[in-house]
């Protein structure tokens, strides 16, 4: 049996914050988390063991790398303590996660700062697009989109419509729930956004914008400046921790599953390959079922609740079903019935997710998982799911190249 990987909490930015027209860039937000997340859990520099970053293209849009050195000049004692960065596109943050946590399993250190960043907000959108697009295969998918990833999502909306049948209804639907959970969330980027039910029709042209094939600007995840840093900690770190703070060391959240897949780049040779299969995406539901049966659950509803990824209401609607909400193809289901709403039988997206609560692409995965550390341990304000003890996450780079779920709980 592996160590155990215990959850300390964490801290993230206002996803509302525009870097540039405060005059900051990529440093100032790696420090504002980083202290944020210091304060908010009394854990000093000095015990930092080990630290991992997350981020997809510091490279394009800051034309800043080597981001591990940023560290030491958050605080002094992070100077020396060995740091790594970590790219699998949107999934970035999931892999950082990974890789402490890995390293905490095998006995390297005992406290691991895992932080996720992307500074997005700073060029236009054809160029964010165009930056973003690096995560399919460049030159030999998606030529003739102006928008890479609205285009290819759209086809994965396609996809579900010629195998099982779709609702554009179930999909704006989605986007309603996200927007109306970002409300509870103080740090979401969209909480102050007057959406009216024309901003989520589809023949309102001027509020909701065709973007790419079928999807329009509702079904969209925000472009994103944003943070998130948590820490990880092996069981001896947590049992002094949870002393110093006088709580119980069962009352410390930990990683009881996680799961990792990782598919072909090509969009098509993925798609092609399922075909006939119960799934979309096969790779997707393995590395959600390794992570269920890794907590030792018999399906999602051992979960009391689900962080996606939707960077776009297709690929929420394609989690639902890949998790075993429902059955394949049959995500409307739960849309319909209430299931995945705050206050349902397995809320999807308590926080906003990327459509409401924004997505700064390095950051997302880190984030999902503090707010699964969020969840279980009753700190999660207006959006908590009442009674939370196990939340899951799901986070995807690429058109589902790369698959990251964990399973958070007390």
């Amino acid at each position: 049996m592996a160590a155990e990987v215990f959850v300390l909490g964490g801290a993230q930015s206002d996803f509302a914050r525009n870097l540039e027209r405060e005059g900051g860039g990529m440093f100032e937000l790696f420090r504002d988390v980083a202290e944020a997340a210091f304060a908010a859990t009394g854990i000093e520099p000095k015990e930092v063991e080990t630290a991992h970053v997350g981020n997809f293209v510091g490279e394009l849009f800051a034309g800043q790398g080597q981001l591990g050195g940023f560290f030491g000049h958050v605080h002094p004692d992070l100077a020396g303590v060995p740091a790594s960065r970590h790219e699998a596109a949107c999934a970035s943050g999931s892999i950082a996660l990974l890789a402490a946590g890995a390293e905490i399993e095998a006995g390297r250190y005992g406290l691991a700062l895992v932080l996720g960043i992307e500074l997005m907000r700073n060029v236009p959108g054809q160029r964010a697009a165009e930056y973003l697009g690096s995560a399919a295969w460049a030159g030999r998918e998606a030529q003739e989109a102006r928008y890479l990833w609205p285009y290819m999502f759209s086809d994965v909306a396609r996809e579900y419509s010629e195998r099982f049948g779709l609702d554009r209804a179930h999909l704006n639907a989605i986007s309603e729930i996200a927007f109306s959970n970002a409300k509870r969330n103080p740090n979401s980027q969209t909480r102050s956004w007057a959406i009216t039910p024309e901003h989520l029709s589809d023949t309102n042209d001027e509020l909701n914008p065709p973007i790419e094939g079928s999807l329009r600007k509702s079904d969209c995840g925000q472009v994103t400046d944003g943070a998130a840093a948590i820490f990880l900690a092996s069981r001896e770190v947590a049992e002094r921790y949870a002393k110093r703070r006088g709580i119980a060391l069962d009352s410390l959240p930990r990683i009881k599953g996680w799961g990792h897949t990782t598919a072909p780049l090509l969009y098509s040779t993925k798609v092609s390959a399922s075909r006939g299969q119960p799934y979309v995406f096969p790779s997707v539901r393995k590395a959600m079922l390794d992570a269920l049966d890794r907590a030792g659950m018999a399906d999602v509803y051992g979960c009391d609740g689900v962080e996606v990824h939707d960077c776009f209401s297709i690929t929420e609607y394609m989690a639902i079903d890949h998790f075993g909400i429902t059955p394949p193809g049959e995500s409307w289901r739960a849309v319909e019935d209430g299931t995945i709403a705050l206050g349902g039988k397995l809320p999807v997206n308590p926080s906003g997710g990327l459509i409401g609560l924004g997505h700064p692409v390095g950051a997302t995965g880190v984030r999902m998982m503090l707010d699964a550390w969020r969840q279980v341990t009753g700190n999660a304000g207006d959006y908590q799911v009442e009674g939370a003890k196990n939340f899951a996450t799901f986070n995807v780079g690429g058109s589902a190249t790369t698959s990251v779920s964990f399973v958070v709980g007390i």
